[in-house]
């Protein structure tokens, strides 16, 4: 008699996984940006409208079967693009600061956190079998990909780092995660998390020191130049290192009713 497993509805977070997420948290950065100063809609009505998109992507996501990866980087570019947007609203607009908004974001990140494991048990980042377990997931996303854009922004203007300081940071952070990684010295889940938040703020102080103006520390290029190039070169990466969802034994794992696709 055969196996059955179930496939994940998210892909395995190898190295193309983590080069793809940096890509996107730099084009999120930028096309925010873009959207909110470029095209002159500002926070509110930027985010309003990038929301509706992520929004409309991730239901789209959530009611499919099977793992299909331009959808899966669509929806996660969708969603640091309104992060970008939503972080800046939250900080500039409603004026409680990077500081502030820093600190709300990562509450929320952790409460969502602690809310999934409380009512599925586990909040596994690879191990997403069911919609409810997949709407956890991408609220969490939401939640940190919004928190990595005023964290970076707290880093480069708050602490004085700038976007050049603010990266080697963020990078010496990331490659400390690699390290316990490898080491297996802290959870998965929690060096998982850890990692796609860190990406974020690394991501977009790296897209605003190429987009920022020259006498803000930046390269000012043009942002719909950048935007383009990361969308080329997060196609490639696609193209190039193949995203697979993880396969899960049906027999060693507490499924609900609506479950991704079962291959025999």
């Amino acid at each position: 008699m055969s196996k059955l497993y179930i496939n994940s509805k998210v892909p395995l977070a190898t190295f193309g996984f983590w080069l793809i997420k940096i890509l996107a948290t730099t084009f999120g950065e930028v096309g925010g940006n873009l959207v909110s100063m470029d095209m002159g809609l500002g926070y509110l009505k930027a985010t309003t409208i990038l929301v509706g998109l992520f929004a409309l992507l991730a239901f789209v996501q959530i009611m499919t079967k099977r793992f299909h990866p331009f959808l899966y980087w669509g929806t996660i570019v969708a969603s640091t693009t309104a992060g970008t947007t939503l972080a800046d609203y939250v900080t500039r607009s409603l004026g409680i600061g990077y500081t502030g908004g820093s600190l709300l974001l990562l509450s929320l990140v952790i409460g969502s956190l602690i809310t999934w494991r409380k009512v599925l048990g586990r909040n596994s980042a690879d191990d997403i079998l069911d919609r409810r377990a997949e709407c956890f997931y991408w609220l969490t996303i939401t939640f940190s990909q919004t928190l990595g854009t005023a964290l970076g922004d707290w880093f480069a203007d708050t602490a004085g780092l700038g976007y050049i300081g603010s990266s080697f940071v963020f990078g010496l952070a990331l490659l400390s995660i690699v390290f316990l990684h490898h080491r297996r010295a802290l959870n998965g889940a929690i060096l998982f998390w850890a990692a796609f938040i860190l990406t974020r703020p690394f991501g977009a102080v790296v897209g605003n020191f190429f987009d920022k103006p020259i006498d803000h520390g930046g390269l000012a290029v043009s942002r719909a130049m950048l935007t383009c190039t990361l969308f080329a070169l997060m196609a490639l990466g696609v193209l190039l290192f193949p995203q697979s969802a993880k396969k899960i034994n049906t027999k060693n794992s507490a499924l609900s009713k609506n479950t991704a696709t079962i291959d025999s």
